[in-house]
């Protein structure tokens, strides 16, 4: 299920250990996330989003569109 955020690992060239390290847990856990063996927490995937500068809903796949949505601009 999660095969998008394996695939924008490695067109980044990184390890499974370099984006391990980036979340603060071990190389199994995160390995687990990529298999789809585990549930990704919410904040993983935000830490993800802004790893890869993309979309939550890009890196699940409920989306093909690979930029990241604007940030919204609080009114006064």
């Amino acid at each position: 299920m999660f095969i998008r955020i394996r695939n924008m690992r490695e067109d980044k060239d990184l390890t499974q250990k370099q984006v391990a390290e980036y979340l603060k847990m071990s190389q199994t856990g995160y390995s687990k996330y990529e298999t789809g063996e585990n549930n990704i927490p919410a904040q993983i995937l935000i830490m993800l989003s802004e790893l890869y500068q993309t979309s939550i809903d890009y890196l699940v796949e409920k989306t093909d569109e690979r930029l990241p949505y604007p940030k919204h601009r609080k009114n006064n």
